[in-house]
């Protein structure tokens, strides 16, 4: 199989395309990525060499370079998680997430069907996948209510309305062309190589350099948390055996307020850096809450457990001691990220491509 992974180079991306490079030495991983802010091919590192990995930057708003690169590499497959996905900055600037997340989703969509169509097996063998988030379905009460695949959606944010449309547009090209497709949402990820405007390497890192943690409000918005190597687990399973036309939600059963999360990063920081414990709890600092804050989402994903077999590997206290250590050893790589050294070395190198 050819295989378009879009956002291969951001944080869940790259271990998607990590774990089929390395799991599918028979497929071609074809890693499509605009490198803005998000996109750094240093999270890569280890499989660029990879005979059956390459990397094109491409913007997937472009349909003509979309459907030329489909045509050339022959695609079989699309896992799309290209997105803007910071709902600080969808608030500020909506229509970059229209256009990312909307338009970008629908000219991927778009190629896809315009390729496909002219193949003498069409959409035999073929399959879009599109990754979401589980912001679409609006927010819970502290009732003990999960999202299921049939909650209504009621996104709140500029980001989450992005995402629903988003899921729209794909399901209709199944309804309408009959395009083989598969939508999934998920909860919020942790692990290494997240960008660190997300909260846990935000935090890491403030707590390591003893930096203000600003929490929202009184930090009591509860989200269900799951290891990003556990997702890109559920997307392989999901990619090769679920059902075409299915939604599937990916959840960790893992539900933190998030000022408990922050108590256990600085348990977690300060126990691997030889502090005393507590020693960074008055880094805590209350900012204004966010426009529009959702106050819980958590994911039911019984029917992905059910239908195919898929749960998390990790507990949370197991996933976080390995995101902790991962960030205290890789510093290097957090302070090319926060300074923006890896964005302008690949600004420079494909200047005029």
């Amino acid at each position: 199989m050819n295989i378009i992974i879009t956002g291969g180079a951001g944080f869940i991306g790259s271990h998607v395309v990590r774990l089929f490079v390395n799991k599918y030495p028979e497929y071609n991983i074809i890693c499509l990525d605009k490198l803005t802010y998000a996109g750094n091919l240093e999270n890569l590192a280890d499989v660029e060499k990879a005979s059956n990995y390459s990397f094109v930057k491409g913007d997937i708003c472009d349909f003509d370079t979309i459907l030329n690169l489909m045509r050339e590499r022959q695609v079989d497959g699309i896992i799309h998680l290209a997105a803007e996905s910071h709902v600080d900055r969808s608030i500020k600037d909506p229509f970059t997430f229209a256009r990312t997340n909307v338009m970008g989703t629908l000219s991927l969509l778009q190629a896809a069907k315009t390729y496909w169509e002219s193949l003498p097996e069409r959409y035999e063998g073929k399959r879009f996948y599109h990754i979401s988030t589980d912001e679409v379905y609006g927010a819970l009460e502290f009732d003990g209510t999960l999202f299921t695949e049939q909650t209504k959606y009621q996104p709140h944010s500029p980001y989450s309305a992005s995402k629903a449309s988003s899921d729209h547009f794909v399901r209709a090209f199944h309804d309408t062309y009959g395009m083989p497709t598969i939508v999934t949402n998920c909860s919020n990820n942790y692990g290494p190589y997240q960008f660190p405007e997300k909260l846990i390497p935000l935090f890491i890192n403030n707590i390591r350099h003893r930096r203000p943690l600003p929490v929202y409000g009184k930090g009591e918005n509860v989200r269900d948390w799951l290891y990003v190597v556990d997702h890109a687990r559920a997307i392989d399973t999901i990619f090769h055996h679920g059902r075409i036309a299915e939604t599937y939600n990916i959840g960790g059963f893992n539900e933190w307020r998030n000022i408990d999360i922050i108590h256990v990063l600085i348990r977690t920081v300060d126990r691997l850096l030889g502090r005393p414990e507590g020693a960074d709890l008055d880094l805590i600092t209350y900012v204004t809450d966010r426009q529009g804050h959702d106050l819980r989402y958590a994911i039911d994903s019984t029917k992905l457990k059910t239908e195919l077999g898929w749960e998390p590997s990790l507990q949370f206290e197991e996933g976080i001691e390995k995101t902790v250590q991962w960030y205290l050893d890789h510093q290097e790589w957090m302070d090319r990220v926060t300074s923006g050294d890896y964005q302008r070395y690949y600004d420079d190198m494909y200047k005029g491509r």
